[in-house]
């Protein structure tokens, strides 16, 4: 059931479950410092992957979606449309609705190809070459960068080679059409910020950065019960390194930010993440970039059926409606 903006706004605002009345209402109702904002603002498709994986939205319908919440870049998953990475008539489609929509494709985030610090040098390369239709296909698009993960098993100096070489083969494939190389903090040792921001030097090229995100910090997780999506939200983070020394540490090299959200109090504040604090380090860094908002509480909805969290659409507004408040008070 497609919603109303107007008539969305009008619902949360009287009572969105656990939100108050500042997160629910668009950001030009509610005071700011009147400050213009020090950064561009996207969307990841992420935000509406429970509704991505049940088929209720079209990868293609990802601009329409974006416009419809204000937002102008978009941050695009490849796991939403896996097969289509060659599919030269579908890209062209979707930067078709992203121009239609006065929309800017920013990046695709890159999944499930490879392990690019693998140990095991034939599976590794494999990995590299994978990624690269990703990087035609970001430029069949008009990206300018794609987002990539790097992680691997064994010894973190050896898993940082590892790591390094392939991101230089990346940055070279992808120099020829322009295209730039991030690594997020996402998976595995990636999340120790630490690490990641050494590897960062060891690639030492302009060509190259991080995404930095708000919430993947685990560096020690349990072990999840299944394989796929629902065994991992069961899981518990043993460890976490402290997210903000980690965003301190990878703003230097940041090509893009995500701020990461899941749950919010009553005055629509983060309960995990102080988004103040946060944005304060951001704008101390120099950062100009885009932020992408990328609300995960849809998803925890859909697996967990926990009603504390909000569905997808009012969870990226309230994200919204946070980063631009903090962004306006760094």
């Amino acid at each position: 059931m497609k919603t109303n903006r107007r008539d969305f706004i009008k619902t949360a605002a009287i009572g969105a479950t656990g939100l108050g009345l500042a997160a629910s209402l668009p950001s030009y109702l509610y005071a700011n410092t009147g400050n213009q904002l020090f950064f561009k603002l996207s969307l990841s498709q992420f935000s509406f992957a429970s509704q991505f994986w049940t088929k209720q939205l079209d990868p293609l319908d990802f601009a329409a979606k974006s416009k419809e919440l204000g937002i102008t870049g978009l941050d695009y998953c490849s796991m939403f449309f896996a097969d289509k990475a060659k599919d030269t008539a579908f890209l062209n489609e979707l930067k078709k609705r992203a121009a239609d929509n006065g929309s800017y494709n920013l990046r695709i985030m890159i999944d499930g190809e490879g392990v690019l610090g693998d140990l095991n040098e034939t599976m590794r390369l494999k990995a590299v070459e994978n990624h690269y239709k990703w990087i035609d296909a970001a430029a069949t698009l008009g990206c300018p960068m794609i987002r990539v993960n790097a992680e691997g098993d064994g010894a973190p100096a050896d898993v940082a080679n590892a790591a390094v070489d392939s991101l230089g083969r990346l940055v070279a494939y992808g120099s020829k059409q322009n295209i730039d190389v991030i690594v997020e903090n996402h998976v595995g040792i990636s999340c120790n910020a630490g690490w990641l921001a050494g590897v960062m030097k060891e690639v030492n090229s302009p060509h190259c950065g991080t995404l930095a995100d708000f919430g993947n910090f685990c560096i020690n997780r349990t072990k999840p019960e299944t394989k796929d999506i629902a065994g991992y939200m069961k899981t518990k983070c043993l460890e976490e390194y402290d997210r903000y020394k980690g965003i301190t540490e990878l703003m230097p090299f940041a090509k893009g930010v995500h701020a990461k959200s899941h749950l919010f109090n009553a005055a629509g504040d983060d309960i995990e993440t102080d988004y103040y604090r946060m944005f304060k380090i951001i704008k101390n860094s120099g950062f100009k970039g885009w932020v992408s908002v990328e609300y995960e509480g849809g998803l925890f909805k859909m697996y967990t059926k926990d009603s504390k969290y909000l569905d997808d659409y009012a969870g990226v507004t309230a994200t919204k409606n946070l980063v631009e408040k903090a962004g306006a008070m760094a």
